[in-house]
């Protein structure tokens, strides 16, 4: 999916470093299988061995097995900054983190990791999370469970953002806020950058760099409202973030 390039981009120009170099190229190899050779440009993610995956073959997506209401707790307890990242109920990620994913899923609208039952927006009916009947477990909180919850292995206290597939164009009406829930801190870098007003310049450049993806998606008339609905989410960032006073830190 080409949105994998488009969050790629999004992630280098905020500064946040988390996602696998993503690119768009078209294959011609005779030795794939005919769905990726057809002439249509496909996505190339960078492979990255390193990530820790759990034995668990039900919950091999994750580095960590983790919950929505352990995910809460453990924002409570700012991990590695007032708690320990081998104490309970911290997983030996960072507190800042989380941050930095919670800013990124919500600009580009991700919910599979942190709201895979879709309990904090309205999904279309051809959404898995109701095909597979897991918004009916919402009224639960102690049934959710995060996916693609990944690190390092080399670097464990660090989240690597997988399966960035989100929704650029998912009405401003009914975005998902629950993906900020329990977040006190954002990183500086990447709200400067939202407050700078110079995202749509910035993203818009940077994906020009990749020409297959620039060509293939319609160029600057095309992906210019794309990038300005991302930037009109990082408004309401930024309103959150004055409402409710919240810290930003200074990346390290």
């Amino acid at each position: 999916m080409s949105s994998y390039v488009f969050a790629f981009h999004l992630d280098r120009v905020l500064g946040l470093n988390r996602s696998l170099p993503a690119v768009l190229r078209t294959f011609r190899d005779h030795i794939l299988p005919y769905r990726f050779t057809d002439g249509e440009p496909r996505p190339a993610v960078w492979w990255d061995p390193d990530i820790q995956h759990l034995d668990d073959k039900d919950s091999d997506q994750n580095s960590v097995p983790l919950s929505w209401v352990q995910y809460q707790k453990l924002l409570r307890a700012q991990c590695g900054n007032q708690t320990g990242l081998s104490s309970e109920p911290c997983v030996g990620v960072l507190h800042a983190e989380w941050g930095r994913l919670a800013l990124f899923d919500f600009l580009l609208q991700v919910n599979d990791r942190l709201d895979r039952n879709c309990c904090g927006f309205t999904p279309d009916p051809a959404e898995l999370c109701v095909e597979n009947r897991l918004n009916i477990k919402c009224g639960n909180s102690k049934e959710l469970q995060l996916v693609h919850i990944l690190v390092r292995k080399t670097d464990p206290s660090r989240l690597v953002f997988i399966d960035n597939a989100g929704r650029p164009k998912q009405s401003s009406s009914n975005l998902n806020f629950r993906l900020l829930e329990g977040i006190d801190e954002f990183p500086e870098k990447a709200v400067s950058v939202l407050r700078s007003g110079c995202l749509e310049h910035l993203l818009l450049r940077s994906l020009y760099v990749d020409k297959e993806f620039w060509e293939s998606r319609g160029g600057y008339t095309a992906l210019r409202p794309l990038v300005r609905l991302v930037e009109e989410r990082g408004h309401y960032i930024l309103q959150h973030i004055r409402n409710k006073r919240i810290h930003l830190r200074r990346d390290l």
